[in-house]
């Protein structure tokens, strides 16, 4: 049988060195023989011989332009675009990740205000292998419906209780993870819309206060903004930030779902003198935050930390975490018990959260899913009596009104989203968050790529996409048969039987009815 076609690299690599080699002296010919404009020729095939004599015999880094010459510098440019030609040719509309197309569509629709419906038919599975929501023959009528309100604070009768008139909130992203402009626009679409805006770890939120949405401000490991020069907490600086008006919440910030355990990663090509400044941090340094609160030895001394938190400032204090053992977790809230501290609320981060940056061990491999991690908590905080008493926010890829109605579902009393909201900005997920090179001016600190990103155009755009997933949440929640999503339990789901999320389900007896229907079903 004759031989498979394929290319003799070697051939063809020994060729195109030969040629580089001829082509300065043929030019400089035709420049001599025929016309002098061959010489500009003839300085380019000098300047790319002088290239190929660079890669194949002074470089060490790379073998393969060793061995290939400038031939083999077509591998790292076919490299470098094969992100986008996967993205935009060859990949279906379900097959990327993070977000696929078909999410990030719905997204783009939203922020502009366009109606987000589709023809012909649902391009997701309908075999018994994702989550479904169950819907009712009987909607609930207008009369029915009741407005969402959550009061945070209350149970401890804090002073600057809030009151939240939305279900759905912008995660923490910090000034340095994104840039001013980015900041800046999704504020002025959140105020608008009349929903909080969490800061990040970045330390005093500049950028988050010129605009008028309310803030919730975030005390990460590092503690940027309200810090002493040895990197202990500043008791004074925090109660000014959390003195101001604006400030509406403060979020102890254990652990991330991106990369639980370890601390916040500011690349140092992302930090200007201004971030440098307003964290207390070096310039021409990465920016790598403790992977815990230097206060936080144990449970106990844990517990006695958010307790210290909540006595030096009059606004609801909640913390924030990424789910790893479900037993550490029943330990925490006993010991909470134990003390009579509990935080106002828990933000439930799942291991499917975003970043910044992060190693890809981390993000890849730390950290319970949020579904059956949210599940979870709410049980434990449920079968210890303490339920009434820590709200739950829940993240990680809640980015549409279906993923949030699985969420209510499970327990969640809020919603928190950052990427949803970056995508809502013009996001193309190009995932060049960390290199300060992001296309789209959202999670750059270059002033040329952030001049591309306006401010006054962008922040309609988040408007609308709140707006519209909200608008979306409540006719979910109307065919679901409830009032407001908060009404939502596991009976309002079709969970398949081969997850985790069963599973649990299956093990907790105080969901028999639960397992019973979803039996029924299948």
């Amino acid at each position: 049988m004759p031989k498979a076609l394929r290319t003799d690299l070697h051939k063809l690599a020994a060729t195109t060195n030969a040629l580089v080699l001829a082509l300065p002296f043929g030019f400089f010919a035709a420049g001599y023989f025929v016309s002098f404009y061959f010489h500009f020729l003839t300085v380019a095939a000098t300047f790319l011989l002088i290239v190929n004599f660079f890669y194949r015999h002074v470089q060490k880094e790379h073998t393969i332009l060793r061995n290939f010459g400038v031939l083999g510098q077509g591998r790292y440019l076919i490299e470098s675009l094969g992100p986008e030609f996967r993205q935009y040719w060859f990949m279906g509309d379900r097959e990327e990740r993070p977000f696929n197309r078909l999410e990030r569509a719905e997204v783009y629709r939203k922020a502009k205000n366009v109606e987000s419906v589709d023809s012909f038919g649902t391009l997701m599975e309908y075999d018994s292998n994702e989550i479904k929501l169950r819907h009712t023959m009987f909607p609930t009528r207008e009369p029915e419906r009741k407005p969402y309100r959550l009061t945070l604070g209350d149970v401890r009768g804090v002073g600057r209780a809030y009151t939240l008139t939305k279900p759905f909130m912008v995660s923490a992203m910090s000034y340095g993870a994104l840039g001013s402009h980015a900041i800046r626009a999704i504020g002025r679409g959140a105020a608008e819309a009349g929903i909080p805006m969490n800061c990040g770890e970045g330390g005093y939120p500049k950028y988050h206060f010129m605009e008028d949405a309310d803030i919730i401000f975030q005390l990460g490991t590092a503690k940027f903004g309200v810090r002493t020069e040895e990197g202990d907490l500043d008791e004074e600086k925090l109660k000014e930030i959390a003195g101001n008006e604006k400030v509406k919440m403060l979020e102890i910030k254990f652990s991330q779902g991106a990369k639980p355990g370890k601390g916040g990663m500011l690349p140092k090509e992302k930090i200007s003198k201004e971030i440098a400044e307003m964290r207390g941090i070096p310039l021409g340094e990465d920016a790598i935050s403790p992977p815990y609160h230097k206060e936080c030895e144990d449970l106990e001394t844990t517990v006695r930390f958010i307790q210290r938190i909540q006595k030096l400032v009059d606004i609801p204090v909640g913390c924030k975490m990424c789910i790893g053992s479900l037993d550490e977790f029943e330990a925490f809230v006993k010991e909470c018990a134990r003390q009579e501290t509990f935080p106002d609320w828990i933000s439930v981060d799942g291991g499917e959260g975003g970043t910044g940056a992060a190693p890809k061990t981390f993000l890849d491999y730390m950290g319970m899913p949020l579904y059956p991690a949210l599940h979870g908590v709410v049980q434990t905080l449920k079968s210890l009596g303490v339920r009434d008493r820590v709200k739950v926010f829940a993240a990680g890829k809640l980015i549409n009104a279906a993923r949030q109605s699985i969420a209510f579902a499970l327990g969640a009393d809020a919603i928190y989203s950052a990427r949803g909201f970056m995508l809502a900005l013009g996001c193309i997920q190009s995932r060049e968050c960390g290199n300060n090179t992001c296309p789209v001016g959202i999670t750059t600190q270059n002033p040329k790529l952030q001049a591309g990103l306006v401010v006054e155009d962008k922040a309609p755009r988040v408007k609308h996409y709140i707006e519209n997933t909200l608008h979306d949440l409540e006719e979910v929640t109307v065919a679901m048969g409830k009032a407001c999503p908060t009404e939502l339990t596991v009976d309002d789901l079709f969970i398949p039987t081969g997850s985790n999320l069963y599973r649990m389900v299956q093990e907790d007896p105080s969901l028999k009815k639960t397992l019973e229907n979803l039996r029924e079903k299948s």
